[in-house]
């Protein structure tokens, strides 16, 4: 285990070098898990060791509040969040732009790094996300609010015990710790928010990849209407757990996208 103390946040976070190495420097993803239940292991224990087996750099990293990080009361605007991951990069030495490839609200994150530090991202990879947009905001606040009460029922604990076993039960018991300990319910929702003007000059490629079912089964190509280079994917037959439940349909997906728009791989992006 790693950890850096970032904006005064002990951080932990997991680096996969390539496998093999490259004649180039190695192309650099950084992924970005969810609120709530995930943390770095969503990413480690699915698409990180195929990634760098095929010759990429993988970091992953615990957002503040989750996993191994330390979980300070306050401080869960979007803006902490971005600059913590400018800081964790900072800190290890990742100085040429990267893949971000963000899971749910850290998809929301990678919005928010590319529009702060456009010159520190290649591309983006949002999985079941969208960018911070005052939209975005009122559904994320009616979201945080609703999964706190309903994770704190007891018939909706025994569900998910029944359902998922103990494990997923006391993954819940913490995230539900997580929002009631924490401003994220005020924070998160608050912004900053990328208006139509920044998102109509967003170059950064994107592959939006959706579950059929997932949160945005209402509209499956809002993303790629607000983004001029965005590319939608859709999953069928899947809600929003695309990551944890169909991620061996993820890894060639994600490892063409990265091999298309990475100078080392590809000659050149597309």
């Amino acid at each position: 285990m790693s950890f850096l103390v970032i904006n005064g946040v002990r951080t932990h976070y997991q680096r996969v070098p390539a496998k093999e190495a490259p004649t180039l420097p190695a192309p650099q993803v950084v992924f970005v898990h969810g609120l709530g239940y995930d943390s770095l292991a969503s990413f480690y224990l699915t698409l990180a060791p195929p990634f760098a087996a095929a010759g990429i750099d993988v970091l992953t990293y615990d957002l503040r509040a989750h996993g191994r990080s330390d979980r300070p009361s306050r401080g869960y605007r979007l803006e902490d969040f971005t600059s913590d991951l400018r800081e964790l990069l900072d800190g290890i030495g990742v100085t040429g732009p990267v893949h971000l490839v963000g899971n749910s609200f850290g998809g929301t994150v990678a919005f928010a790094f590319a529009a702060r530090y456009p010159e520190r991202v290649r591309s983006i990879v949002a999985i079941e996300s969208e960018p911070p947009t005052a939209a975005w905001s009122e559904k994320m606040a009616r979201a945080l609010n609703a999964v706190l009460d309903e994770m704190e029922a007891e018939r909706f604990l025994a569900w998910v015990s029944d359902t998922y076993g103990q494990h997923h039960a006391r993954l819940t018991l913490s995230a539900a710790e997580i929002i009631r300990a924490t401003s994220i319910i005020e924070d998160v929702p608050s912004g900053p928010f990328l208006e139509e003007t920044a998102l109509a000059a967003f170059t950064h490629p994107v592959l939006s990849v959706l579950g059929s079912e997932g949160f945005q089964s209402e509209d499956l190509h809002g993303v790629e209407r607000l983004l001029p280079r965005c590319r939608t994917e859709v999953i069928a037959g899947q809600d929003h757990s695309v990551l944890v439940e169909r991620h061996h349909e993820l890894r060639p997906l994600l490892l063409d996208w990265i091999a298309r728009h990475e100078p080392a791989m590809s000659g050149g992006s597309r």
